[in-house]
């Protein structure tokens, strides 16, 4: 089988990121109910579709804050609890749309573009964010790495390999071919290689998840492949045993309502649909000084739904305990204990 050319992987690629430019565009400026059946229709026809909007949404969000707005009406009356709740409404002129559509474009290029030939690029590089922070950088290929809240990681570009070491927390990963030297990524004994690809790697303490946005990868262990190769819309959970148990692998196809929950935190959101409120708080917890606990397991699966800003902690707890199942307890400041009402 002939690989499929550079200048037609790219042309495809140009294409997507244009046609989802421009449907952000339509939606600001407002779509009847037949043209956002259609935007999701396109959304859901190709994983690599969802992941072009995940990736230009961050950016429209920070065209939008150049422009003049007014805040929309909302419809729940803590103001602060909700972060998708009610989007902002900006005020367009005519050309607006299609100018936003545009910059939108030559931003999302910058995530690709390569380092001007004759450049001298880094070969190591070490990434840490801490808690409730975010960082995106370009590596030296111009392959793109996004790094979530309480992350580590470690690149080191050698003759022959491009290796990211993962130390802790969650990072995707926009790779740049290059056939002659792979891009893998080690977290915790597991070697994730891309093969024309982008991907998203999140570490918590018992397991090690892979979930791909675009093209493929092969998730290897020592030597050996743990399962087939992963295609685009795919996700592998990796729940680490004891040293005398062999892990077995969870593959499977991801919903897109499930994928933009997974990548919601790249437009500093936390997206949840019926989340057991136990990994709820893992997730605010790794954005926040103030942790949540638990008393009491009984708690742990009850399931928590709805788009929020990582860093309100304090309007999520009134949400929780908003219709009196749940009470709280304040040691000191930093330290939010949940029980269940008795």
């Amino acid at each position: 089988m002939k690989p499929e050319p550079t200048s037609r992987r790219a042309s495809e690629h140009e294409t997507i990121e244009a046609t989802a430019a421009a449907w952000l565009a339509q939606r600001d400026d407002g779509l009847d109910a037949a043209a956002a059946a259609e935007f999701e229709l396109w959304r859901r026809k190709d994983p690599r579709h969802e992941a072009a909007v995940a990736r230009l949404e961050t950016t429209w969000h920070t065209l939008q804050q150049l422009r003049d707005f007014r805040p929309a009406a909302r419809m729940h009356p803590d103001r602060d609890l909700l972060a998708g709740a009610a989007p902002r409404r900006y005020v367009f002129r005519p050309a607006w749309g299609a100018l936003a559509a545009a910059a939108l474009i030559a931003l999302g290029a910058v995530w690709w573009v390569r380092p001007e030939p004759g450049a001298t690029p880094a070969r190591s590089i070490h990434y840490v964010t801490t808690t409730g922070g975010y960082q995106r950088g370009v590596l030296p290929d111009g392959s793109v790495v996004e790094l979530n809240a309480n992350t580590e990681l470690h690149v080191d570009y050698g003759a022959a390999e491009r290796t990211v070491q993962m130390i802790r927390g969650e990072a995707h990963f926009s790779v740049a071919a290059n056939p002659h030297k792979p891009f893998v990524v080690e977290a915790r004994g597991l070697k994730v290689r891309a093969l024309g690809t982008a991907f998203n790697v999140r570490l918590t303490q018992t397991e090690i998840e892979v979930l791909v946005t675009e093209g493929k990868v092969e998730v290897r262990q020592e030597s050996q492949p743990v399962a087939p190769p992963l295609l685009a819309g795919e996700r592998l959970v990796w729940s680490e045993k004891p040293a005398d148990t062999k892990p077995v692998p969870e593959v499977g196809p991801v919903a897109s309502e499930v994928m933009r929950e997974a990548l919601a935190w790249q437009r500093l959101r936390l997206v949840f649909t019926d989340t057991p409120l136990a990994e709820v708080i893992e997730q605010f917890n790794r954005h926040n000084q103030v942790q949540l606990q638990l008393a009491d397991p009984v708690l742990a699966t009850l399931p928590i739904g709805g788009s929020f800003r990582p860093e309100n902690v304090e309007a999520f707890v009134r949400l929780l305990v908003s219709d009196g199942s749940i009470v709280i307890e304040r040691p000191h400041a930093q330290l939010i204990v949940l029980h269940p009402a008795r």
